[in-house]
C-alpha cells in the first residue's frame, strides 16, 4: 500500500511548524521583539500573515510556490516514510533553541540521488561547489562572511549617529509613529524576500504544488497561517531568545536598521546580480542572519564600549557554533536516511 499522500501531508505539516518555528524568528524576530510590549500578537500576526497570504496566492496561480528554488531538485513520485524524519528532527531541535538550517536539513533529503553513498564522497562533495549539496553549503557560508564583514562596516560606521544616539536618547511619541512605519516597511520588504527564498524547504513536500488542486493549496495556506499564529501567541519560542540576546533589538529604530540591511543582503543573494553564488540554488538564510547579527555585535560593542568583551566574542562563537553543529546534524541525517533508501 502506498502512504505516499500521507507522507507528503505530514511531512508538510511536520516542516512548515519547524521552519515556522526556526527560520521565521530570523526575519521577524526584531519586529517581534520591538513590538512586543506595545501592540497585541494577533496584530503583528495579521501583518505577516497578509504577505504570508498574497505571496503564496501569487505564486501558486501566477507564478511558481519555490519561485524557482527547485530547479535543480528531482522532486520524487512517491513519499518513503523516511521522508518524515528531517523535519521531526528538526523539530526536535528547534526545542532547544537551536537555529538549525532548514535548508540543509529538508532540502538534501530532496537531493539523495547526487549524494554519493559512502561517506568519504559524501563529506568530499560537501565543498564541491559543482555538486548540490556543496553548492548549498558554499553559498550559505558566503553569506554569512558577507553578512558578518558587511554588518561590521555598516555599523561601525553608522553606529556612532545611530545606536549611540538611540541609545541616549528616547523616542518621542511623534518618532515613534514614524520609525513604526519605516520598521513594518522594511520587515514587510525583509519577509517577502524570506518567503520567496525558504517556501522552498516545505513545499517541496508538495511536490512544489504543481497539479495542486485549488482546495489542497488553501489547506496548505491554512495551515501555515494557524502556524505563524501559534509562533505570534508564543513570542517567538526559545530561537527568539537569540535575537533579544542581542544589543538594542528591543529598540523600534534599531530593529529598522536590522531589518533593512538583512533584506538586502537576502535580495542580493536570492537574485545572484553578480553571479558568484549559484543564482536560484537555495541557501541557509540562518547563516546570513546568525553573520548579520555577529558582525553588527562587534561593531557596536566597539563603538559604544570601546571594546569587546569575553560575553560577547563567547556568544558570537555559541551562535555560529550552533548552526555548524546543525550542518552536521543535517549532513549525518541525509547519510543515514540514504541508507535507509538502500534497504
Amino acid at each position: 500500500m502506498d502512504f505516499s499522500w500521507i507522507v507528503m501531508w505530514v511531512g508538510f505539516a511536520l516542516a512548515s511548524y519547524s521552519v515556522v518555528g526556526n527560520d521565521v524568528i530570523q526575519t521577524l524576530g526584531t519586529f517581534l521583539t520591538s513590538n512586543e510590549d506595545k501592540l497585541k500578537w494577533y496584530v503583528l500576526f495579521a501583518f505577516a500573515g497578509t504577505i504570508l497570504s498574497l505571496t503564496l496566492i501569487y505564486g501558486y496561480f501566477f507564478y511558481d510556490l519555490s519561485y524557482e528554488r527547485l530547479a535543480k531538485f528531482e522532486i520524487p513520485t512517491s513519499y518513503p516514510w523516511y521522508y518524515m524524519l528531517p523535519p521531526v528532527v528538526l523539530l526536535i531541535i528547534t526545542r532547544y533553541g537551536i537555529p538549525v538550517s532548514t535548508t540543509f536539513m529538508i532540502l538534501t533529503l530532496f537531493s539523495l540521488h547526487q549524494i554519493p553513498a559512502d561517506a568519504g564522497s559524501m563529506i568530499s562533495s560537501l565543498f564541491d561547489s559543482s555538486q548540490l549539496l556543496g553548492g548549498m553549503v558554499q553559498k550559505s557560508v558566503m553569506g554569512y562572511i558577507i553578512a558578518f564583514f558587511s554588518a561590521i562596516i555598516i555599523y561601525l560606521a553608522i553606529s556612532r549617529f545611530t545606536e549611540k544616539y538611540f541609545n541616549e536618547h528616547k523616542i518621542t511619541h511623534t518618532g515613534n509613529r514614524i520609525w513604526t512605519v519605516l520598521q513594518w516597511c522594511s520587515t514587510g520588504f525583509l519577509w517577502y524576500q524570506w518567503l520567496t527564498q525558504d517556501l522552498a524547504n516545505i513545499f517541496i513536500y508538495l511536490r512544489n504544488g504543481k497539479d495542486l488542486p485549488v482546495w489542497q493549496f488553501f489547506l496548505a495556506l491554512s495551515i501555515l497561517l494557524s502556524l505563524l499564529a501559534y509562533i505570534f501567541y508564543q513570542r517567538g519560542g526559545k530561537v527568539q531568545n537569540i535575537v533579544r540576546a542581542k544589543a538594542s533589538t528591543g529598540d523600534i529604530r534599531s530593529a529598522t536598521f536590522v531589518d533593512f540591511f538583512y533584506a538586502i543582503i537576502l535580495l542580493i543573494f536570492k537574485d545572484d546580480y553578480f553571479g558568484l553564488w549559484g543564482g536560484k540554488l537555495p541557501m541557509s538564510t540562518t547563516w546570513v542572519f546568525i553573520g548579520l547579527l555577529a558582525g553588527r555585535e562587534i561593531a557596536m560593542r566597539l563603538v559604544l564600549n570601546k571594546q569587546l568583551s569575553r560575553n560577547t566574542i563567547r556568544m558570537i562563537i555559541a551562535d555560529l557554533l550552533k548552526v555548524f553543529f546543525g550542518l552536521v546534524v543535517s549532513v549525518v541525517l541525509v547519510f543515514v536516511i540514504k541508507l535507509l533508501a538502500h534497504i
